[in-house]
């Protein structure tokens, strides 16, 4: 999760069904801390996060990792990308580029070999669909919109880059996340291929609404959960899931009692929303 908030219902249905899928097939359950944004990240969220993920009885199978510090990987990563011409420097805004059609500046990095200053990174990328077979959704072939942001202008790293470049160093095998971040699979998709590695398996599963009809996120202003009705949640999501929830008696009673029902089918084929 990223520290821009304590969790919510939404966050908690993420951390959910990527737990039981770890723990199902025998596998680890990791947790990253993604702080590569400072300027949207709220002071103590990281705690809060891993305080609410223990007391709802998660226990994760590695030291947690934080993106903050795993820069020299990145900059590493990123200077293998230059130097095999996939990506370039863009000093170009949105606006200069609207104003160009989706063109680029003549100094543009994108037609040139420049490393202009005050530019960001950019990855090149192509016009094929990528394809994969998603847990959830079944085959999917999508592709990138455009060429997309590695590092900022303002030298941080941008989410695609540190998120493939963690994947592939924390040797993980299954991404399962919101349909939110469906948009993301053709490009990290790409990244992949670049790396030359193969890719985990993605899963997209239903967002959660409000009784407003809007996504429970940090943005929209989602609730925290509370550490007081840890069971009633849980159960909660067990009902928009269709788990039957028995009568646990403990947060880690309840997640063994589901780890034993888990399977894909629950949320397959699945294509609209949850409503809390």
């Amino acid at each position: 999760p990223s520290p821009t908030g304590p969790l919510h219902l939404g966050s908690l249905l993420a951390a959910l069904i990527s737990y039981l899928d770890a723990r199902s097939n025998n596998g680890s359950w990791l947790v990253r801390i993604e702080d590569i944004d400072p300027p949207r990240e709220v002071p103590g969220a990281s705690e809060s996060i891993l305080n609410t993920l223990e007391a709802y009885g998660f226990e994760w199978d590695a030291p947690v990792v934080y993106q903050s510090k795993r820069y020299d990987l990145y900059e590493s990563k990123l200077n293998y990308l230059l130097d095999e011409k996939h990506c370039y420097y863009c000093p170009c805004s949105r606006k200069e580029m609207g104003e160009l059609n989706g063109g680029h500046l003549p100094e543009c990095g994108y037609h040139t070999n420049n490393t202009a200053p005050n530019s960001a990174i950019k990855f090149r990328s192509n016009t094929h669909p990528q394809h994969w077979n998603d847990l959830f959704k079944g085959p999917i072939s999508a592709q990138s919109a455009s060429d997309f942001v590695l590092k900022r202008k303002d030298a941080l790293y941008a989410y695609q880059l540190a998120v493939v470049c963690d994947d592939i160093d924390q040797e993980i095998t299954h991404v399962l996340r919101g349909s939110d971040l469906l948009d993301s699979s053709p490009m990290q998709l790409e990244l992949y291929k670049a790396f030359s590695t193969t890719p985990p398996k993605f899963g997209h599963f239903p967002l959660i609404k409000n009784s407003d009809g809007q996504k429970l996120s940090k943005q929209n202003l989602a609730p925290a959960i509370s550490q007081s009705d840890i069971m009633s949640n849980l159960r909660e999501l067990c009902c928009m899931i269709g788990l039957d929830f028995y009568k646990a008696g403990s947060p880690k009673d309840l997640l063994n009692t589901l780890t034993e029902q888990w399977h894909y089918g629950v949320l397959q084929g699945h294509t609209g929303y949850l409503f809390s």
